[in-house]
């Protein structure tokens, strides 16, 4: 049985409850997120609550998970409980499209590690399916909705697999979002880039778009210096 925890260094996962457990990716997504300027930041399909709480920790700002899973809520709720960051944290449990219709705030930043296999076999766990497939958020739907709540100056922040990129692209043209910077992940140097960070905007950027990559490790746990830069202040052992 795998460990019913992770812990961080400011604050301790439990996801025993929680269909999608501690991954690579959502730590990626909270590390590089932009948090400056934030002072309202909504996390979409909130899990475990780690992002939420990643980003607790690298900003002031109040946050707002949400998740259409119960027990995903249940476990989130339990986690920003224990946390230093509990009275900036609240934990919703709603769908999107219903968190759009009924919200009446607008968001600096919104993240998500939304569920991105599309027309991909699936595994006879429900709750796990609705985590990683597409069937109940699709990509267009996330980022329609997720414009609807953004604030003016504000910043729409995904991780998704690097075979997405046109599609994002597409759907970037169709809400007239824009492209405001990205990272390419790869496992080692050398490999083909299997993640992809991408951070929207409403408004042109003043400036090109800032594309890098990031490589995560040189050899079997042995980890770059800018994953290591990324990642310190959370993990215990970087």
């Amino acid at each position: 049985m795998s460990n019913p925890f992770f812990q961080f260094k400011q604050f301790t996962i439990r996801h025993d409850k929680c269909a999608m457990k501690v991954g690579t990716d959502g730590v990626l997504l909270g590390a590089w997120a932009g948090t400056e300027s934030c002072n309202r930041i909504l996390d979409i399909g909130t899990g475990t609550g780690l992002i939420a709480l990643m980003l607790a920790q690298r900003s002031k700002a109040a946050i707002d998970a949400i998740d259409i899973d119960a027990d995903a809520c249940l476990q989130a709720q339990e986690n920003a409980e224990s946390s230093p960051f509990a009275g900036r944290i609240k934990i919703r449990h709603s769908a999107l499209s219903d968190f759009a219709q009924a919200g009446t705030n607008l968001y600096d930043l919104i993240v998500s590690n939304p569920p991105y296999f599309a027309d991909s076999l699936k595994c006879p766990d429900r709750k796990r399916n609705t985590a990683r497939h597409t069937d109940t958020l699709t990509l267009e739907d996330l980022l329609q909705d997720s414009r609807r709540l953004l604030a003016p100056q504000g910043r729409i922040a995904l991780i998704l697999p690097y075979d997405q990129k046109e599609r994002l692209a597409d759907c970037i043209r169709t809400q007239n979002l824009f492209l405001l910077k990205e990272t390419s992940v790869i496992p080692v140097p050398g490999a083909e880039p299997k993640r992809l960070l991408a951070e929207l905007t409403a408004e042109p950027p003043a400036s090109p778009v800032r594309s890098d990559r990031l490589a995560i490790e040189i050899a079997r746990h042995q980890y770059t210096d800018e994953y290591v830069n990324l990642t310190k202040d959370f993990y215990l052992k970087m």
